[in-house]
């Protein structure tokens, strides 16, 4: 069983917020001259379960207080930065996948979420849902239509 990663996603107020965010940092990337532009986001720390995130895994974002959406894991590069401080850069599918909501309180860092934990994709779990304004998928939760 893969093991993954949960995150705060910090300045985004949406799914659609955050694959903006990525469209934009890919794009950027083309712009400088990459070939094959890769979706990277950095951290502080390497998983020392990495190998078990690799199998598999994914980052799941919490998004203004909810688990929204994952993103696949494809690789974890350690690397140390121009002071010396080790870091992770965390290679990710930039397709982000939304999950069945799920609130969650905040958090530094990041955590690990055994599978058994992780929200199931929205569309195995609300067929069509997923294609819903989250507004709209906000609100029917809230009033537990959905």
């Amino acid at each position: 069983m893969p093991l993954h990663l949960i995150k705060l996603s910090v300045g985004t107020d949406s799914i659609q917020d955050l694959e903006d965010w990525i469209k934009l940092k890919l794009k950027e990337k083309k712009r400088r001259g990459e070939k094959k532009p890769e979706r990277i986001h950095t951290t502080r720390s390497v998983p020392k379960r990495a190998e078990e995130v690799l199998d598999g895994g994914s980052i799941y974002w919490v998004i203004r207080g909810e688990i929204l959406c994952r993103e696949r894991i494809l690789d974890i590069r350690p690397f140390t930065d121009k002071d010396g401080i080790g870091r992770c850069r965390l290679v990710l599918d930039p397709k982000c996948v939304p999950v069945r909501p799920r609130l969650y309180r905040a958090f530094q860092g990041w955590r690990y979420l055994e599978a058994k934990d992780a929200p199931p994709d929205l569309d195995r779990v609300d067929r069509g849902a997923k294609h819903m304004p989250e507004p709209l998928r906000r609100e029917l939760r809230e009033l537990g239509l959905l």
